[in-house]
């Protein structure tokens, strides 16, 4: 009898921090940093973290469909990359209006995207070494066009896209609300977020039900490659210069933000709040470390600790055999 009361408050236990784990966490991390530091939780403070996770955090969404479905995406920080190019490319030489240019470069982008799911999909090659091989090429790609060489982006109607705001608050965080909200209808709402936790879970069962895969593991590569494209554009403006060495490891951050988020790497779990919450750890671990005055050098391994303790404590509540 004590033996099977013990077995359900454990399994209690498993399920609470499944659903509410990473918030607990999130909670923890704020009240012990504000102890230390009280300038941390400062409204001003809170929207300057939001204002520089936005990036991370639609890499990150296209990263868990990514992952969602067995695979991953390593080549979204070269797609940025590109964007980042391209938006020079026709903007500054080309002479061409906002718009268009963003258009085109996100189209870009998301053609790349789409590429890497045809691979991964039709041919059924390993999705780890499809895109690290499209990184590399991507990457090229908008070296080749850049000549290696930066580009000033710095006029007004393109710098407002990040530096802008609505009612006090700062663009880049109402473009991560309605694509957080987008991403939260298109996961939980849709047939085609069904179709993606099937396919992650059970392709042999998801393929018995119907379930089109090819058409489903396409689609979140090329979701992925756009979001990627509209990080690019976010952080260009951010910066005011068109560069195609920027984006680099910006994948181990979306990574770091899915599995802190509950999203495992098993497949066919995961969910779009707690992406949300997992780019939001990672914002506030950076900014924290920079009030506590911790080296970047130590943050570099903090993130691939966490990564590490994230991945372990999925095995444990989710008992999935990698």
């Amino acid at each position: 009898m004590e033996a099977k009361k013990k077995f359900y408050q454990t399994d209690a236990f498993r399920m609470f921090m499944g659903k509410y784990g990473i918030g607990v966490v999130l909670v923890f991390m704020i009240v012990a940093i504000a102890i230390m530091k009280p300038r941390f939780i400062y409204p001003s403070n809170i929207l300057n973290v939001l204002t520089q996770i936005s990036v991370n955090c639609l890499i990150a969404y296209g990263m868990c469909l990514c992952i969602t479905t067995g695979g991953i995406d390593l080549a979204v920080g070269s797609q940025l990359a590109l964007v980042s190019v391209l938006l020079g490319q026709f903007i500054v030489l080309r002479e061409m209006s906002l718009f268009p240019a963003i258009i085109l470069s996100l189209a870009a982008a998301t053609l790349f995207g789409f590429i890497n799911g045809v691979l991964v999909a039709k041919f059924d090659m390993a999705a780890f070494v499809v895109t690290i091989a499209t990184q590399l090429i991507i990457r090229s790609i908008a070296q080749i066009i850049s000549d290696g060489k930066g580009m000033s982006l710095a006029t007004p109607e393109f710098k407002a896209i990040y530096s802008g705001t609505l009612v006090g608050i700062p663009y880049p965080i109402i473009y991560m609300i309605l694509i957080s909200i987008v991403m939260y209808i298109l996961m939980h709402w849709t047939k085609f977020g069904r179709y993606v936790f099937a396919v992650g879970g059970n392709v042999n069962a998801a393929i018995a039900s119907g379930v089109n895969v090819f058409w489903t593991k396409t689609l979140c590569y090329t979701i992925s490659g756009l979001l990627a494209g509209i990080a690019g554009v976010i952080f260009t403006s951010k910066t005011g210069s068109a560069q195609s060495n920027v984006g680099l490891a910006y994948e181990t951050d979306a990574v770091a933000a899915c599995v802190l988020g509950g999203t495992s790497f098993a497949g066919g779990i995961s969910t779009a709040p707690g992406v949300l919450l997992g780019a939001i750890i990672i914002g506030c671990i950076y900014n924290g470390m920079n009030f506590l005055n911790i080296g970047s050098y130590y943050q570099y391994m903090t993130k691939g600790v966490i990564i590490i303790f994230a991945v372990l404590l999925d095995m444990v509540i989710n008992k999935k055999n990698r």
